[in-house]
C-alpha cells in the first residue's frame, strides 16, 4: 500500500515538543505538583492545540524521577491548527 504522507525535510516539523520534570531530590517523584507545573508552561504558550502528553519514569539513585513530554502545534488565526 502506497503512503501518500507528505514527507518532512529536516528543520521542518509538524508540531513542537517540550519535556518537563520536577527539580532533582526531595520531592522528585511528585506527580501532582509536575502536572501543575506542565499544567502552568501550557498556558504561558498561549493558544495552542496540545496533541499529546507522555508521561516517563526515569529511576535515579534518589529514586522515581517522572517527566512529561508535551506535544503541541501553534493555532492559526482562524482557530485551525
Amino acid at each position: 500500500m502506497g503512503d501518500d504522507r507528505e514527507t518532512l525535510t529536516p528543520g521542518q516539523w509538524s508540531c513542537f515538543h517540550f519535556s518537563q520534570s520536577n527539580p532533582a531530590g526531595p520531592g522528585q517523584e511528585d506527580v501532582p505538583t509536575l502536572l501543575r507545573t506542565v499544567a502552568d508552561s501550557i498556558e504561558a504558550l498561549g493558544s495552542v492545540y496540545v496533541h499529546d502528553l507522555i508521561l516517563s519514569q526515569d529511576v535515579t539513585a534518589d529514586g522515581l524521577w517522572p517527566s512529561v513530554t508535551v506535544y503541541y502545534s501553534l493555532e492559526s488565526d482562524d482557530g485551525t491548527d
